[in-house]
């Protein structure tokens, strides 16, 4: 059976069309609370935007859900923390709005200055107010934002363009970055609202950040400042700026979000100096579209088992540092996969040692992905990259990794190794070519050169003539197809590693046959 996505709300027709192409979608925008809980059970996938609540109780009730995917870029209404015990990806398309937020925010800034909804509203009204709407320009003002993130740094970049002054606090981003930027760096916050003309916030919404800016931040600001809020709702103290409003030292404010929504009913819409939308940011027809496809983007990935880049609860990789580290991810599950399958006992500790330039960057994600391919086909619970380690911790499996900057046969090199008291058991691989192929290039500390298939067996045995012959004559009268054969040894007549690429499953009665005619100790069939 196809996997099933559950689509709660609305998203772009071509992000379904997207997902219909290799599941079965259902579209549940109208089903209430209680025929959403009734029926999550049978989803493996759920897509959602802000107005789904995906809360402990929801996901208490997910089955078989292996991904919530949010169609925007906040995942406020998803309880990430229950998601990931139940080792739920959650995702969101943090990049498919960025563009249309920070146009959002040039807009609010422009209109507060140019009071332009309030005379638009007066003319409507068959008033002619010239003198009541004088507005500022904006040219040679500074603009402060606080949190130098994608929005905010576009946010900038469209200031300077309107000739403003700009400087950004955000103690996560580098002197260099500012640098780079063409903006000033301010090291306090006070720093930044003494000398601002017009801030905006671009943070996401934690406990940190609801009620940041309170009475002692209104009164660090430069008197007749202009606010402007299109990132989260509760950022500015709603008390606190009210006060500062009525108190005129907030000469007026754009605002887009609010503490809870929908708001229809705010003391802000009482000022007639208040530039109001109904969380506007992402509404625009390219950035609906973006998140659409975004979304279902991430969601096919999941349900693929591949690496979903936008999940928010798998440790954080730079998106230069992810792309160098995609094409090893299928071969450290491999690796994994076939680790465990050549085990003589149980799985007690896994060393992975890292080899090569891949030696040099986080190497997290591929320990999570070695564990996804030991785990799959040994534990009942779903493994992904969220809860791999999880599982590594509560079986009580140790994991070591090691890095080495060099290798002197390999660019690149990923050893796994399974140690106990009784036995050790290793394999190695690598990439080669321009297509990044595969390789396994040590078994059982043997080398070899072997491309990974579905279907493979591996004998040891002592390094005497025949043998090749005795296993492809057995494999020939069983009509197994071998696609090729690679051996490795350490030196002549002693102990040897035959790795068989099949094109089918090999009968546990036809590999012990081959056990003993040919006189070999040991054998494993691998599935991968």
């Amino acid at each position: 059976m196809k996997p099933k996505v559950l689509i709660k709300e609305k998203i772009a027709q071509t992000g379904v069309d997207l997902l219909k192409k290799d599941y079965d979608v259902d579209i549940g925008v109208d089903w209430d609370r209680a025929e959403l809980e009734a029926k999550i059970g049978d989803y493996d996938a759920l897509i959602v935007r802000s107005a789904t609540q995906v809360d402990a109780a929801l996901i208490a009730k997910a089955d078989n859900l292996k991904i919530v995917g949010r169609a925007g870029i906040g995942v406020d209404n998803v309880d990430v923390g229950a998601a990931t015990k139940r080792g739920i990806i959650v995702a969101n398309a943090p990049q498919s709005n960025i563009v249309s937020a920070a146009e959002h925010t040039i807009a609010l800034l422009l209109a507060q200055s140019r009071n332009i909804p309030q005379a638009s509203a007066s003319l409507k009204n068959g008033k002619w107010e010239r003198s009541k709407f004088e507005g500022v320009e904006v040219l040679d003002k500074t603009l402060g934002i606080v949190g130098m993130g994608r929005i905010g740094t576009l946010v900038a970049s469209r200031a300077q363009g309107l000739g403003m002054k700009v400087i950004g606090f955000d103690p996560y981003v580098s002197k260099e970055r500012y640098v780079q930027l063409g903006i000033d760096r301010a090291d306090k916050l006070e720093s930044l609202l003494a000398v601002s003309d017009f801030l905006t916030v671009h943070l996401p919404k934690t406990a940190e950040t609801i009620g940041m800016f309170g009475a002692k931040e209104f009164a660090a600001m430069k008197d007749g400042i202009r606010l402007i809020n299109t990132a989260r709702g509760g950022i500015y103290d709603e008390d606190a700026l009210v006060s500062a409003l009525r108190g005129g030292k907030v000469a007026s404010i754009g605002v887009d979000v609010y503490p809870k929504e929908p708001c229809t009913d705010s003391p802000l819409f009482a000022f007639d100096q208040v530039v109001a939308t109904p969380h506007l940011g992402a509404s625009t027809t390219e950035a609906q579209d973006k998140a659409g496809v975004m979304i279902a983007e991430q969601v096919a990935a999941a349900l693929k088992g591949e690496f979903v880049g936008n999940a928010v609860n798998i440790a954080p990789i730079p998106s230069d540092i992810a792309e160098k580290l995609q094409p090893f991810l299928p071969l450290c599950q491999q690796l994994g996969k076939v680790l465990v399958q050549m085990l003589e006992g149980h799985l007690e500790q896994l060393e992975i040692e890292y080899y090569g330039h891949i030696a040099d960057l986080d190497t997290r994600l591929l320990t999570s992905a070695v564990l996804m391919g030991a785990f799959q086909s040994v534990v009942s619970e779903p493994v992904n990259f969220v809860n791999a380690m999880v599982i590594a911790e509560e079986r009580g499996i140790g994991i070591k990794e090691s890095t080495q900057a060099a290798t002197k046969d390999y660019i690149n090199l990923i050893t796994v190794r399974s140690v106990s008291n009784s036995h050790s058991v290793s394999v190695a691989g690598t990439l080669i070519g321009k297509k990044n192929e595969p390789r396994f290039v040590k078994m059982l500390d043997f080398e070899i050169d072997m491309a990974p298939s579905k279907y493979m067996v591996f004998f040891r045995y002592k390094d005497v003539p025949g043998m090749i012959g005795k296993v492809g004559t057995i494999c020939g009268r069983e009509n197994i197809n071998i696609a090729s054969m690679q051996v490795g040894r350490k030196k002549i007549h002693g102990e040897a590693v035959m790795g068989v690429n099949i094109d089918s499953p090999i009968p546990d009665t036809v590999l012990t046959e081959i056990m003993e005619q040919a006189g070999i100790g040991w054998a494993r069939a691998i599935v991968l």
